[in-house]
């Protein structure tokens, strides 16, 4: 009964999945924006170049 008890107690793979979850979060944000400034990026070298030439 004891050991029982002790599991349903035990938080601590409910705090790894949370902080998981959290991880996985962050990377997408930090995924989608550096797409959205790389394709500004992209553009202005390309501008620059255009212009080099």
């Amino acid at each position: 009964m004891k050991l029982v008890s002790r599991f349903l107690k035990n938080e601590s793979g409910a705090t790894a999945i949370e902080y998981g979850l959290i991880a996985a979060l962050i990377s997408v944000a930090i995924i989608g924006g550096a797409t959205a400034v790389g394709g500004g990026v992209n553009n202005t070298f390309t501008n620059v170049s255009g212009k080099m030439l």
